[in-house]
């Protein structure tokens, strides 16, 4: 008799470019992704700088001064 218990999968998460369900798990060759398309899709938008990540600046803009007078 076979073993009829289906292998362990990872957690089923959502595709950040197209929002297909997709397991997490070494079977996965594009995860996060559901497919190359969708990993190269978010990499060109990193590419063509869509995705910003926000500077922090201080707010006088200035840097913290040398002098303790």
């Amino acid at each position: 008799m076979g073993n009829d218990i289906p292998a362990q999968r990872g957690p089923l998460v959502k595709c950040p470019t197209c929002g297909r369900n997709v397991h997490y798990d070494s079977g996965s060759p594009f995860r996060p992704f559901c497919s190359e398309r969708c990993r190269l899709i978010d990499l060109g938008t990193w590419a063509d700088e869509s995705y910003r990540i926000p500077e922090s600046t201080p707010r006088d803009g200035g840097l913290p001064s040398d002098s303790d007078d």
